[in-house]
């Protein structure tokens, strides 16, 4: 394993590639209110962003080369921590919980394995390499769930990774299908939580092309939502109550309009499956998932608690992807909130949802 001077010194030695494209400068042009150490009233927050990405070189090489794309902190990488470590302090986030969005799962097993097992390892070396600032989330096999059970195992228990990133689907397939009821079994065993970050819906992309970039704005909200529907409808958090679910952008559109998902039914009784019994409405699912800040404003995060509860938000950025460069920033300026209820959607939710020590 890397040692940290080692990492820090040559900053590839972990294989890790945080893409930044200038986010940097740009958060420092843009300094933060807040500033580390965060303190909510006189008590020290350490502040733990669940919604941060990274990239594996070696990984990547394996899957082929990437359409070219435009999106400001895609193309532009760095393998240089201290810059990261540096964006961080001026973001006021203590510890970032790095994850990878997930797209190999159209590949065959052995390949997505073999894309997998170097994520894994690599994200291990860096976290544990500077632990009091990074944490992660490890890569599935999701495409053959027996193996990703067995990643999910080892990710926790040998590598100290946290849980787990995973799409909004599998190739087409939703969650909520029983081939990955294993994975889901073995999650809840961990005590590991899944990180759902959606990736487009396919059959959206006719519809959403032209301006204002909608393959984004629009599908990954609504991927999001159609994940966490799937399996509330489905009866997947029934079997699995005690699943820890995070899901990104404050949860997609779900969380805005959720009270029509309790009218459904009734209104189409032909539209729902007679078999399946739902132990509670389907709003009542929402409060025991989870969903980061990720939502930009005051006001919709005050409505964002409203619906599904504070005790069920956890800080988000998207970095380096610069949809929020000052994440706390909204939380510290809502009116809505306690300063407990402030210091939980920052960090304390967080630790005891990720298992962190105090």
């Amino acid at each position: 394993m890397t040692s940290r001077r080692d990492f820090l010194k040559g900053g590839a030695a972990a294989g890790v590639v945080f893409c930044s494209c200038g986010m940097l400068q740009n958060a420092n042009a843009q300094a933060s209110r807040q500033k580390l150490p965060v303190m909510v009233g006189v008590k020290r927050v350490r502040t733990i962003d669940v919604h941060a990405h990274c990239v594996i070189p070696e990984a990547s090489k394996l899957l082929g080369p990437r359409s070219p794309n435009t999106v400001r902190g895609g193309d532009e990488v760095a393998i240089d921590v201290a810059k990261r470590l540096a964006a961080m302090d001026q973001q006021a986030v203590d510890m970032e919980v790095l994850s990878i969005n997930p797209n190999w799962y159209n590949r065959d097993r052995e390949l997505a394995g073999e894309v997998v097992k170097i994520q894994n390892e690599k994200l291990a070396e860096l976290c544990a390499s500077k632990s009091d600032r990074f944490a992660g989330f490890a890569s599935l096999t999701l495409q053959a769930p027996d193996l990703a059970v067995q990643e999910l195992e080892t990710a926790v228990k040998k590598q100290g990774l946290k849980g787990a990133a995973i799409g909004g689907n599998v190739d087409g397939t939703a969650f909520s299908d029983p081939r990955f009821h294993p994975v889901w079994a073995k999650a809840e065993e961990l005590g590991a939580s899944l990180f759902i970050h959606p990736q487009g819906v396919s059959e959206l992309n006719e519809q959403v092309a032209g301006n204002g970039w909608l393959s984004n704005a629009i599908s990954y909200p609504v991927e999001t939502t159609i994940a966490l529907s799937h399996m509330i409808f489905e009866g997947t958090f029934d079997k699995f109550p005690k699943l820890k679910v995070i899901a990104a952008h404050g949860g997609g559109f779900l969380p805005s309009y959720a009270d029509r998902s309790d009218h459904a039914c009734l209104v189409n009784p032909g539209g729902c499956n007679p078999d399946i019994k739902l132990a509670k409405q389907p709003t009542e699912y929402l409060k025991q998932i989870y969903f980061d800040s990720l939502v930009f404003t005051p006001e919709a995060l005050r409505h964002l608690a409203a619906q599904v509860g504070v005790s069920q938000i956890v800080l988000g950025s998207d970095y380096p992807f610069p949809w929020q460069l000052q994440p706390v920033d909204h939380i510290f300026a809502s009116a809505s909130f306690s300063d407990d209820e402030k210091a939980d959607m920052l960090g304390r939710t967080a630790e005891k949802l990720l298992n962190f020590g105090a």
